[in-house]
């Protein structure tokens, strides 16, 4: 793939770690899967070396959700990924897809003008009015190219799609074969062949997914990190992947200023100081560990084309400024709150922030 494309999926990007465990694979590889399901975990978790190759974690967190997971894909049952927005259901989704079939790409997202032709099939309607039915004009969806060829299909945010749309599933993951009335065929699918579906608990309630459908999926519920040492961590390893990629021209934020970031989002997301002595009013924002990771990376951008290279105090309340600050009237006033209250009283290594927090915040 050409280095000018701006987001290469997880098998291009991390392709040597791939091959490495492929070529020193020691287990039995399930039929239609690139690697053992001890080696999917091991390029998922990473934190060793495999011949020669540094494998790199992709998910930090429970390592026994991610053993569920691939154990779930192992057998004929869906996956379905639940959590918060922020929770890496998208980034978990593609890095199994990748180290299972090295192609991650078959995706279907899920959105409120999401169609059932999207999921199963739709047609050419110029070839169809010219030639009438036919493989031809036939076209497939990312669900019937994986039933096809044994892999896995990811559906990113089920719940955004109506209630109808949704249910098409049902047939595909029951009977594991997709009909085409118009040609009188069913296509089986492979050995090999899943569905990886995403949710977000935010949207619980937009369209409820049918107790049918939720029978076919194996559920694993992905929290929010559980300390601010292992969100430090994540969002350290996504800045510094995704600064890369783009080749901003900044150095990488500091322990200190992804700390302070880390700290303010987790505080605003529980209404509590870390220290819990003392109470404050959230946000209308999730203030995710995916939004402290573009916070970060926004900054650095920021650094690197109006400043020095070094992210400063002023670019980083830029960017807190426009994630915490969704609605005007609430958190504007949940922000300055937090600036007086808790911010402005942290010593002198805060003043900085402090300073230029609320400068911006008028």
């Amino acid at each position: 793939m050409a280095d000018d494309v701006l987001r290469k999926s997880a098998e291009v990007l991390f392709q040597k770690e791939i091959e490495a465990l492929i070529a020193n694979e020691k287990d039995s590889v399930p039929e239609g899967w690139k690697m053992s399901p001890k080696s999917v975990l091991k390029y998922i978790t990473g934190g060793e070396k495999v011949g020669g190759v540094e494998i790199t974690p992709k998910y930090i967190g429970n390592r026994r959700l991610v053993e569920i997971a691939i154990a779930t894909l192992v057998t004929d049952r869906a996956l379905l990924l639940i959590g918060e927005p922020g929770t890496a259901k998208s980034w978990l989704s593609e890095h199994l897809s990748a180290a299972i079939n090295g192609d991650s790409t078959k995706v279907v997202q899920g959105t409120a003008g999401t169609t059932e032709e999207q999921i199963r099939y739709s047609w050419n309607y110029a070839m169809l009015i010219a030639k009438g039915p036919s493989m031809d004009s036939l076209v497939k969806s990312p669900v019937y190219n994986a039933m096809e060829t044994g892999s896995i299909a990811r559906f990113e945010e089920i719940s955004r799609c109506a209630s109808e749309v949704q249910d098409a599933l049902i047939s595909i993951l029951s009977e594991k074969r997709i009909s085409v009335p118009e040609l009188g065929i069913e296509v089986p699918a492979k050995k090999g062949f899943s569905v990886i579906a995403t949710a977000n608990t935010r949207d619980k309630g937009v369209n409820s997914m049918s107790a049918a459908l939720k029978r076919r999926f194996n559920i694993i519920v992905l929290p929010v990190p559980s300390s601010m040492k292992s969100e430090i961590e994540i969002v350290k390893s996504r800045v510094a992947q995704l600064s890369s990629n783009i080749a901003l021209e900044a150095e990488l934020p500091d322990d200190n200023v992804v700390e302070k970031v880390v700290t303010i989002f987790r505080e605003l997301r529980d209404g509590k100081t870390s220290d819990n002595k003392q109470k404050l009013k959230s946000t209308t924002g999730v203030l995710s560990t995916a939004e402290a990771i573009s916070l970060l990376t926004n900054s650095m951008a920021l650094a690197g084309s109006f400043g020095n290279g070094v992210v400063t105090a002023e670019d980083l309340a830029a960017s807190l400024q426009g994630a915490v600050v969704k609605d005007e009237e609430n958190d504007k006033l949940a922000w300055t709150e937090y600036l007086e209250n808790v911010m402005k009283k942290r010593g002198h290594e805060w003043q900085a922030l402090y300073k230029a927090c609320r400068e911006l915040n008028g």
